[in-house]
């Protein structure tokens, strides 16, 4: 949620970000919401008039009475003075309310380094690691793979829960398991706090620890009293475990890490894979999460460190994998910053996303209500988030890269102490 200091010091600025980010629909809010804010400003002030006159009030009613003067006219507006007071109350909270519906709606500033573009079409490139591997046999797939050495079950998963899930079993599951442990090892070594969280949130949490989009598109909501969603993500729990709190400048930065099961329904264009691992409505994810100073230096300092950390899984995994830098339009509207990670396919002969890192400034931490105080002032701190590793896309990565011509598939040799020391996979019938 944009700064409403922004929109009023400098709205000419927060409309040039929208075209940025092509969407022209949206630069009438910024009108909107400051004019609902001029109103506000001029009922606070009347507010804080009539606190001050009610304070002067109940100083002349105490003179009165120490010089026993007749002090009925006083006492009487002094008893009007809460009515008014609460009338006008009622009305700013009615305004602050119109104008958080509206600002929500607008845009995150976003950073310099982002490449302006309507769509994801637009999306750069700007670094490579791993060479891609060259294959003497046909290329696979990863579900012609593993039905082949007998260690998923689609089928079965699509008749108990329909398409988008999937059984694992045999060595395949204990790789999955062992990408888990790797990874949460891995981010506990880089000094961030393993936390296991709940995977269900209010709904007003969801809300505010999401974008409207993100809510309609991923989002499963199950209809009880109170109503709760499923994370699509730990980074829900982690950074919502902290909505409406104060925290200690001391604490700052908080580095924190999860696993967790995570749902999301995969509705828009790319819908969900009928048959395998890639996009599927329930996955395994560790994410991280730091909450830092609101200094960009700091924050843009984080963010080179969150991605840096997944570019170093992959490596150690020996997957071929690239960076990509998030054009203006296909970036969040809670974003300052976004690269995705993406892994080299060789069934698709291109790259597929494994990974996503975003700098969201103090938007996400404004719509939470999270704060922190430096100097004695009250501030909002900045929030990030990255995939440490969906297992899921990492399987579909290192299944695909690391096939042989009998079929069976090679294990990195990172994960070989977490396979209890095999370093292939083979059919589960031998």
């Amino acid at each position: 949620m944009i700064d409403i200091k922004l929109i009023r010091e400098n709205p000419e600025l927060v409309k040039a970000n929208i075209k940025k980010k092509f969407k022209d629909e949206k630069i009438s809010l910024v009108d909107k919401v400051k004019k609902l804010d001029d109103e506000w400003r001029k009922l606070k002030y009347q507010e804080d008039g009539l606190r001050s006159e009610r304070n002067k009030i109940s100083e002349k009613i105490n003179q009165s009475k120490k010089q026993k003067k007749n002090a009925s006219d006083l006492i009487k507006q002094a008893k009007e003075m809460p009515v008014k007071i609460a009338k006008l109350g009622e009305k700013r909270k009615k305004l602050e309310a119109d104008i958080r519906e509206i600002q929500v709606k607008i845009p995150n500033i976003i950073s310099k380094n982002t490449p302006l573009g309507a769509d994801d079409s637009k999306n750069i490139e700007y670094k490579k690691f791993g060479k891609i591997p060259k294959f003497d046999f046909p290329v696979k797939g990863h579900v012609e793979i593993l039905e082949n050495l007998g260690l998923a079950d689609f089928d079965s998963s699509a008749r108990v829960a329909g398409t988008g899930f999937y059984y694992l079993e045999g060595d395949i599951a204990l790789l999955n398991a062992a990408l888990i442990n790797f990874a949460r090892d891995l981010m506990v070594s880089k000094g961030f706090n393993y936390v296991e969280t709940p995977l269900l949130l209010r709904e007003e949490i969801i809300d505010k620890v999401t974008d409207l989009n993100d809510k309609e598109q991923q989002i499963y909501v199950i209809e009880d009293k109170p109503k709760m969603a499923l994370i699509g993500t730990s980074e829900h729990s982690l950074i919502g475990r902290f909505a409406g709190q104060e925290i200690n400048e001391k604490k700052l930065p908080i580095k924190q890490t999860s696993y967790s099961m995570c749902f999301r329904k995969e509705i828009g264009a790319h819908g969900i894979d009928e048959k395998g691992l890639f996009r599927s409505h329930q996955f395994n994810k560790i994410e991280m999460i730091v909450i830092c100073k609101p200094d960009l230096k700091e924050s843009e300092k984080y963010f080179k460190e969150l991605q840096n950390i997944t570019i170093e899984i992959f490596k150690k995994l020996e997957v071929p994998i690239r960076v990509l830098k998030i054009c203006s339009g296909d970036l969040g509207d809670l974003k300052y910053e976004q690269v995705d990670i993406e892994a080299y396919s060789p069934r698709k002969k291109n790259y597929i996303e494994v990974g996503s890192c975003s700098n969201l400034t103090g938007a996400q931490a404004r719509k939470l209500e999270i704060y922190t105080r430096i100097n004695n002032e009250r501030v909002t701190p900045h929030t990030l988030n990255n995939t440490a590793i969906a297992t899921s896309r990492a399987l579909v990565a290192i299944i695909e890269n690391n096939q042989q011509k009998n079929g069976s598939i090679k294990i990195p040799k990172v994960l070989v102490p977490y396979m209890h020391g095999k370093k292939k996979i083979e059919n589960s019938t031998k």
